[in-house]
């Protein structure tokens, strides 16, 4: 059963935009969201240009879309939704692995990455995972990203000498504001993948103070997205 609370019940499923170059990719993906009642395919389009016409002729709630199209790349669209439907989930779908175009997808505000022909690309669920307030992405790539996060965090600066320490106000303005013991956990499980109502259970509070909590990151770290939040949040060693 599908919890009558949570985003993508069968009279109002989440509607779709895909972009992909491979017809036969598109058919597949296709075929996975009509199966599935709690999402709908809207439109399809198979080019950067296609795919910006697209963004602003139809009504939809999640673009999935490719790195590796005909005319340029992924990216251009992402950056393109951000701009002309701000409401809307970006999940990029590509038969590469490569770390640093993760990293740049979620840059731009992508809250999801799948790997094509991985075990676990489950299309609806991603699908259905994003518009709920999560990200989704595949358990091995999640997996490399968190040990590159753990290896590539700066180590903490050695303690400067009384007289070569500089003013404490002279530093303290680019510094985050500090996170309480809360907004950390809030923020470990949306790296996880927990969408807010998951959250709320988990932590026996309601979705709507996930949500306050999740909106106070965003503040205190200066970003946009979930997975911005995550990102500086990790480079930094905030938890």
């Amino acid at each position: 059963m599908w919890p009558d609370f949570m985003t993508g019940q069968v009279e109002k499923p989440v509607r779709v935009l895909l972009v992909d170059d491979d017809p036969h990719m598109r058919r597949v993906i296709a075929q996975e969201l009509m199966a599935d009642e709690r999402t709908m395919l809207v439109a399809q389009a198979g080019s950067v240009r296609e795919g910006r016409k697209a963004i602003k002729q139809h009504e939809f709630d999640v673009l999935l879309v490719d790195l590796n199209l005909g005319d340029g790349e992924g990216f251009e669209l992402i950056d393109y939704l951000k701009s002309n439907r701000p409401s809307a989930e970006a999940i990029v779908i590509s038969i590469m692995e490569n770390d640093d175009q993760v990293l740049h997808a979620f840059e731009l505000g992508a809250t999801g990455y799948l790997v094509k022909n991985s075990w676990f690309g489950n299309y609806p669920q991603a699908v259905l995972q994003v518009a709920n307030g999560g990200a989704s992405i595949t358990p091995n790539l999640a997996r490399r990203l968190l040990q590159r996060f753990d290896h590539g965090a700066p180590a903490a600066p050695a303690a400067a000498a009384p007289e070569a320490q500089a003013p404490v106000q002279a530093t303290a303005e680019h510094e985050p504001e500090r996170l309480s013991q809360r907004e950390k956990e809030v923020l470990r499980m949306v790296a996880s993948g927990y969408t807010s109502a998951e959250i709320g259970t988990q932590l026996q509070i309601s979705a709507l103070t996930v949500n306050t909590h999740i909106k106070n990151i965003y503040r205190k770290l200066q970003v946009r997205t979930r997975a911005q939040a995550v990102r500086f949040a990790s480079l930094r060693g905030l938890f």
